[in-house]
């Protein structure tokens, strides 16, 4: 129950709910081995260069953290080859949605989202007493010509999630050069990217060469990819004037010492995202084969996790897996109840759900 004195925006709004944790899933069977596939998380763990600065760094927690994010900012700077004025930091990719409604959207504003997509858009998006306007996927993928035409004068920011979750589909570049073409220039498009580094199409849009000439925000995650999803480390790029607004009304300490130190050390390692983006292929190519040779339906995904539609029965497979010991998401919170969505894993986790299914799908 939410106290009747909470503003009325927030009355209406659902919490949201993360993936279950393994030590409750095995508490709760009495399993001794259980694995996650739920949350989208680097099941090669993090980076070891992250962790070996980590170690170095424990001894100062004591102190606040640098509240400008200097040395991450300067490295990150140097890679991505952009201003450092162009970029800010948050506690988690999602942090920087909150500041971006934060910071442009009054009580009213419109704000654009699709659906399904990524929930905390829209849940953010109420709670700041935004008017949200929700376009359907079509196919499984973002409609940006009919996001387009929903476009008014009160049309304060455009959510799209690239690649998409839950879905893993992404926006090619022509589809996304034809939604800015004409785009009314006061509309902020906020193009998350969580998933950036696990895409390898060639009609991929990329997206920061054109934060210079566009009310453009881009944001990514050290959660993915790198491994750091505990540590919650999320980045985003825009022209330094729209940093700055969002720089006013972030926290002064949002982001901590020690996750700090940990993204900066994970960037310079290469060698451990290539072998993440090495598993994530490989394990999509079986995952895919698999499903294919059951005739079970899925969503072509860019990312490290695959949409498998199963059909009425979704919601009891999903239990029946989460008794064998296997976590994966149930996606009736999304509206698609037919659907589960697994994460890729190792290639041990990968066959594990795989037989696990196999056993669901024939009893």
């Amino acid at each position: 129950m939410i106290d009747r004195r909470a503003r009325a925006s927030v009355k209406s709004l659902t919490t949201y709910q993360p993936g279950k944790p393994i030590e409750d899933v095995k508490r709760q069977f009495k399993l001794t081995s259980v694995i996650k596939l739920a949350s989208n998380e680097n099941a090669l763990g993090p980076s070891p260069k992250a962790v070996a600065a980590l170690r170095r760094a424990t001894s100062g927690v004591h102190r606040y953290p640098d509240a400008t994010c200097r040395e991450l900012r300067g490295r990150l700077a140097k890679k991505l080859r952009v201003d450092p004025a162009s970029l800010i930091f948050g506690n988690g990719s999602d942090e920087l949605i909150v500041l971006a409604l934060r910071a442009f959207v009054d009580p009213g504003d419109e704000v654009v989202v699709a659906a399904p997509t990524f929930l905390i858009y829209e849940l953010q998006a109420r709670a700041c007493g935004a008017s949200v306007v929700v376009v359907p996927l079509k196919e499984y993928r973002y409609d940006l010509r009919a996001m387009k035409t929903v476009v008014t004068p009160h049309t304060k920011l455009v959510f799209i999630a690239n690649p998409d979750n839950p879905t893993g589909t992404y926006v090619t570049k022509k589809e996304f050069s034809a939604f800015l073409r004409d785009l009314p220039s006061d509309v902020i498009v906020f193009m998350d990217e969580a998933y950036y580094e696990f895409v390898e199409a060639g009609d991929y849009p990329q997206t920061l060469p054109q934060v210079r000439d566009r009310s453009l925000i881009v944001t990514r995650t050290f959660s993915k990819a790198y491994g750091l999803a505990g540590l919650r480390v999320g980045y985003g790029i825009a022209q330094p004037p729209m940093i700055a607004a969002m720089e006013a009304v972030r926290e002064p300490f949002n982001v901590n010492s020690l996750a700090q130190v940990a993204a900066t050390a994970a960037l310079e390692d290469t060698q451990f995202l290539s072998r993440t983006l090495r598993t994530i292929r490989e394990g999509r190519r079986y995952l895919t084969s698999e499903l294919d040779a059951l005739h079970v339906r899925h969503v072509p995904s860019a990312t490290n996790f695959i949409l498998i539609e199963l059909g009425p029965g979704a919601a009891e497979i999903a239990q029946q897996l989460l008794e064998r010991g296997v976590i994966v998401r149930e996606m009736s919170g999304w509206k698609l109840s037919g659907c589960i969505r697994v994460t890729i894993g190792t290639m041990t986790e990968n066959r594990r759900f795989m037989q696990a299914l196999k056993q669901c799908l024939t009893q």
